[in-house]
């Protein structure tokens, strides 16, 4: 079975805020799906967290090392991309290309094989697992209002992220900590994530370790990206002080990048985000590696439909796996596919146990996000 076309679909019109200080609108491209297609008529989907301009560039770059490949031999394709394009590679835009090209193949792979990508990524240890809904913190009265409107819908963990916390004082991000937990209680998890990877963060270890304190108080599950995503240093000597885990790494790409984060110990809970670090073949990787060196894995997921898929395919395969993130609300993941993702009475997700990732992406729906795709053949 061979690769024949590839198409570049970037997603418009339902852009969720990302939490940075110029703020994002819904006509705003962050998020790029891509369909490879076989000449046998099969399609796999894969998600990359990147614009589709930037894909675009990298899927023309990579094109002439694509066609006419295997679709059903995910970790040799994606690993030889990613060693041909070196020299304009290793990370960035081309990375995140390889990363949705390679979740595309590994869904090829699994409905080639009439198979969940779960089970072939090693086999399934659970069924169902817990989603975080993710938000960004606000003022406390609407921030109270989102809150309640996420138990609603079913979450039984809330992450909450980015501005205003941090960015004004440490009496305020204890109200809107306090808030929080006020308002959902003492049965639903929460985690607080800083945003560190925001441009100039002006915060460091003191910072960080102070506040960690304070969260510690409202029974909070991790602290997420308290620091800058390159102050390793800053991330060892705060985790092991720290009386909340720490979070983080959900920047970085390739499996190579890791290796330093979990060899040290800098963070208590790896985010690898498989639209960006080289997609499932990638995460898999990192995932064992941290798992030997006895450090938790949660995968990032600021996404799409497919990008969660691939998330709970991943985490269905991983034996200590916890959480996945679910961004919400997000039509790019509640409104892409044929059937929308459910939480169960305990606040769970079902895997999707169907051949490939488990979903099937409704092509109206589609083009009502991506009106002009670009096709590589």
């Amino acid at each position: 079975m061979k690769i024949v076309s590839v198409d570049v679909c970037p997603l418009t019109g339902a852009t969720v805020d990302g939490g940075w200080p110029q703020g994002h609108e819904p006509q705003e491209n962050l998020h790029t799906l891509l369909v490879v297609r076989t000449d046998e008529g099969l399609a796999g989907y894969g998600s990359c967290f990147t614009s589709g301009k930037l894909v675009t560039g990298a899927v023309e770059l990579l094109w002439p090392l694509l066609r006419g490949e295997s679709a059903v031999e995910p970790e040799r394709v994606s690993e030889k991309l990613r060693q041909s394009s070196f020299w304009q590679g290793r990370g960035g835009s081309v990375e995140h290309a390889i990363s949705g090209i390679d979740i595309a193949l590994w869904d090829l792979m699994g409905k080639a094989c009439g198979q969940p990508v779960s089970r072939l990524l090693g086999g399934n240890y659970r069924q169902t697992i817990k989603p975080y809904g993710s938000i960004l913190f606000d003022e406390p009265e609407p921030l109270r209002r989102t809150l309640e409107s996420v138990v609603a819908r079913g979450f039984r963990a809330i992450k909450l992220g980015w501005r205003p916390f941090g960015r004004r004082d440490r009496k305020f991000d204890e109200v809107l900590v306090r808030t929080a937990r006020e308002t959902v209680g003492d049965q639903v998890e929460l985690m607080i994530d800083a945003g560190g990877s925001e441009q100039f963060w002006p915060h460091g270890t003191n910072w960080a370790r102070n506040t960690a304190e304070m969260l510690a108080d409202y029974d909070v599950i991790w602290f997420e990206e308290p620091l800058p995503p390159d102050d390793i240093e800053g991330y060892i000597a705060l985790t092991r002080v720290s009386p909340v885990p720490i979070a983080g790494c959900e920047v970085l790409t390739r499996r190579q990048s890791f290796l330093p984060w979990i060899e040290r110990r800098a963070v208590d809970i790896l985010q690898p985000d498989c639209t960006k670090n080289g997609g499932l073949s990638e995460s898999r990787r990192i995932a064992w590696l941290a798992f030997d060196h006895n450090v938790q894995v949660v995968p990032h997921g600021w996404n799409t439909a497919i990008g969660l898929a691939a998330d709970l395919q991943f985490s269905a395969a991983i034996p200590v796996a916890r959480y996945v993130e679910y961004l919400t609300p997000c039509a790019y993941i509640d409104a892409l596919t044929t059937e929308p993702f459910r939480l169960d009475a305990g606040g769970l997700l079902e895997i999707p146990s169907k051949p490939g990732l488990g979903v099937e992406i409704d092509p109206e729906k589609l083009k009502r996000f991506c009106p002009h795709r670009i096709a590589f053949q």
